[in-house]
């Protein structure tokens, strides 16, 4: 796939897979990106095994590039059937883990944020899923990481867990399942949340609820929840 965008700024990319040969790029982008954080516990990065364990097959990676310099990556993996998979966060069966890819890591070059480009890169790589081996696309977000939030909550992904990963850092479970549009449920109740309070969150999803949206009220970011009936 090579496909060909005008950013707001005007400028034309091209959005491309990117293969082990662009491990170099990829790895230089991270570490600009990484420098540029103004809250490091809200980007878990990749090592290069990880990255090369993707680009060798275990899942799918785009790229954009201007001026044939990659400036924007996003990466979606194929993750082991252990005790860690996520999966298990989000209640799913186990026979079923096989099913699930993981929204990895997306990087955007700080010079060119503001175009969108990790909500169109979201779009187009869920476009390469191959539905017919995978069903589920589960991911990590750390609270009031705003802007990823906003970005899983467009692409479909709901909150269906909240507990610590990662070294003791909370983060919610997100997942989103490629096959909802065939099931109907019902809405039975709605409740929104201060996303500061975790443990009231926690509750409700023990509950069986799920985290829908969010948004800023009197200076205050807060989770929609709701409760459904299939």
């Amino acid at each position: 796939m090579i496909t060909k965008h005008v950013l707001k700024n005007g400028f034309e990319i091209s959005i491309k897979r990117l293969n082990a040969h662009d491990l170099d790029e990829i790895m230089s982008l991270q570490l600009k990106v990484v420098k540029e954080l103004t809250t490091e516990s809200f980007l878990q990065p990749l090592e290069e095994e990880e990255f090369l364990y993707i680009l060798n097959g275990k899942g799918l990676m785009i790229g954009a590039f201007y001026n044939e310099e990659l400036i924007a990556f996003r990466a979606m993996m194929e993750p082991e059937l252990d005790e860690e998979h996520l999966g298990k966060e989000a209640g799913l069966d186990k026979s079923v883990w096989s099913e699930a890819l993981y929204s990895e890591i997306t990087n955007v070059n700080p010079e060119f944020r503001g175009n969108g480009l990790q909500v169109l890169l979201g779009k187009l790589i869920m476009k390469e899923v191959d539905e017919e081996r995978f069903r589920y696309i589960l991911t990590t977000v750390a609270p009031f990481n705003i802007a990823s939030l906003k970005d899983k909550f467009a692409h479909g992904l709901e909150i269906v867990s909240l507990g610590e990963k990662y070294n003791n850092m909370l983060r919610y479970t997100m997942l989103k399942d490629l096959k909802e549009s065939e099931r109907t449920y019902t809405v039975q109740d709605r409740k929104s949340i201060a996303m500061a309070n975790t443990i009231e969150q926690q509750l409700l999803i023990k509950k069986g609820w799920v985290g829908t949206q969010i948004e800023v009220v009197n200076d205050e970011w807060i989770v929609h929840f709701e409760k459904r009936k299939n």
